[in-house]
């Protein structure tokens, strides 16, 4: 074999080798079960920043289907979107086409930045409403602790009232028509009182103002532009929020506030007091919660089918 050949061999094989690591890269979507989940897709760059989210819908069907923005907690600080990969594959099996935000994370990057990045997806929802077979008139948010907190701003929340972010998609609406709510902050004025202490001896108060909003002040008019309840109107979607009652990061006291304001204002408020659960529950609670989320959200974006 001369030198020539050999050559032209060593790169006929490493244009192969290329060739199936640049499509592994790529080609994300993956049929599983009657769905379709795919991985890793870019949906914003604020600042050049890329941001990723995780797509799960169904494979057959005609639509259009409504959607979900499912969203991750960690106290703004921690948690990834993988938290939610089974959550939306369920929701794709129901018939939504659903996804699992990315979001930029404390310290840092400082609120509003996971307002604005939770916002930018939503917008890429609807950017892509045709080509998913999605109806852009029907999206539904979902998240728990911080990721409550982040669903309830994108119900909540108005175009005038800004934090858009310069993600992408600026001509499409980032307000979603249903809410469910784990436990989520949803009044900062309240406090965050007999909290426990987290590692470092920080309260989850500290923690929150100086890492997550950049001030330590409690008075700080911030605490009004972070805080859900700052922007309830009459116009607002169905919001149904999960709390325990024993709650030691988000005193219940957030829940009960947030429900009587929003019932006030007329909107339609559904709140659930899980007896004795601190921040989170499992077993045969989180079952029984885990289906009144999926039941909702198919009663306000399904009508009930």
């Amino acid at each position: 074999m001369n030198r020539e050949t050999t050559m032209a061999k060593r790169i006929a094989t490493f244009a192969l080798m290329m060739a199936l690591l640049f499509s592994t890269g790529v080609c994300r979507a993956q049929a599983e079960g009657g769905i379709i989940f795919e991985k890793d897709l870019v949906y914003g760059s604020p600042g050049g920043e890329d941001l990723y989210l995780d797509m799960a819908r169904p494979e057959t069907g005609d639509g259009p289907f409504p959607g979900i923005v499912c969203i991750h907690g960690g106290g703004w600080k921690a948690g990834n979107k993988a938290k939610y990969q089974g959550a939306i594959k369920e929701f794709a099996r129901a018939g939504f086409v659903a996804v699992t935000v990315q979001y930029r994370l404390a310290p840092k990057a400082k609120f509003p930045a996971q307002i604005e990045d939770c916002k930018c997806a939503v917008r890429y929802l609807r950017c892509r409403a045709g080509e998913l077979k999605m109806d852009p008139k029907r999206i539904g948010a979902m998240g728990e602790s911080a990721g409550g907190h982040l669903s309830l701003l994108l119900g909540l929340m108005n175009p005038e009232d800004g934090l858009e972010g310069d993600g992408g998609h600026p001509t499409h609406s980032s307000k979603v028509q249903a809410v469910v709510n784990y436990y989520g902050p949803a009044d900062f004025k309240i406090g965050f009182t007999g909290l426990s202490i987290l590692p470092g001896s920080r309260t989850i108060m500290t923690y929150a103002l100086r890492d997550f909003l950049g001030t330590t002040d409690p008075k700080s008019p911030i605490l009004e532009r972070v805080s859900p309840v700052t922007y309830i109107d009459a116009n607002d979607p169905p919001v149904l929020t999960m709390h325990g009652s024993a709650d030691r990061l988000v005193p219940v006291a957030h829940a009960r506030q947030l429900h009587a304001k929003l019932k006030k204002a007329g909107v339609d408020s559904r709140l659930v007091v899980v007896n004795g659960a601190d921040h989170g529950w499992g077993g045969e609670e989180a079952q029984r919660t885990s289906k009144m989320a999926m039941d909702f959200m198919v009663e306000k974006l399904k009508g009930g089918k």
